[in-house]
């Protein structure tokens, strides 16, 4: 157990780049049942497997969600962090949702996750997705996913976007205009 769970740290960690790539998709998006968090730990971080997340990847209502997959070893995700912060910021009042999804490795959630949080008093709301099986989720995420971080998801019910780039703030605005109007 402790040689996969290596693999697929490793495997994470060589796949966090900065490419420029993006593809956009436009999926039908299915309701799915909310699955409570698990919180370990305290600190209401909350931390999901995938089928607990995945609802958060496929709410319909008015809401325009922008879903961000990063972690605080991966150098470019830290850079665009404070574009999110930014936008949530900027559009927290206009029905739009901001969630940071970290992959960062479960032994360093007390030690590196939630005082990177505190330290740069991230407003914006983090979750946890602790699910090895990458291999599985990654392609339920967007199917022209490589499993690159940092990528992105921007969704208003059945409209939707996937990004694996990193932006600048005037980038990801823009992408997330095409929502609002």
């Amino acid at each position: 157990m402790k040689t996969k769970l290596l693999f697929v740290a490793i495997l994470i960690m060589a796949s966090c780049n900065n490419n420029n790539k993006d593809s956009k998709t436009s999926l039908t998006v299915k309701e799915i049942t909310e699955k409570e968090a698990v919180n370990k730990g305290g600190d209401d971080l909350e931390i999901y497997d995938f089928n607990g997340l995945q609802p958060l990847l496929s709410k319909t209502d008015d809401t325009v969600y922008v879903i961000n997959f990063w972690a605080t070893w991966c150098a470019p995700c830290v850079k665009e962090l404070p574009y999110f912060e930014d936008l949530y910021a900027n559009y927290k009042d206009e029905n739009v949702e901001v969630i940071l999804v970290s992959l960062d490795f479960p032994h360093q959630f007390e030690t590196k996750l939630k005082p990177f949080i505190k330290k740069n008093k991230l407003q914006a709301k983090v979750v946890v997705l602790d699910d090895v099986d990458s291999n599985s989720w990654i392609p339920k995420v967007n199917k022209d996913w490589s499993g690159s971080i940092p990528a992105t998801i921007i969704y208003k019910n059945d409209k939707r976007s996937f990004f694996e780039k990193s932006f600048t703030y005037n980038e990801l605005e823009n992408e997330l205009k095409k929502f609002l109007n």
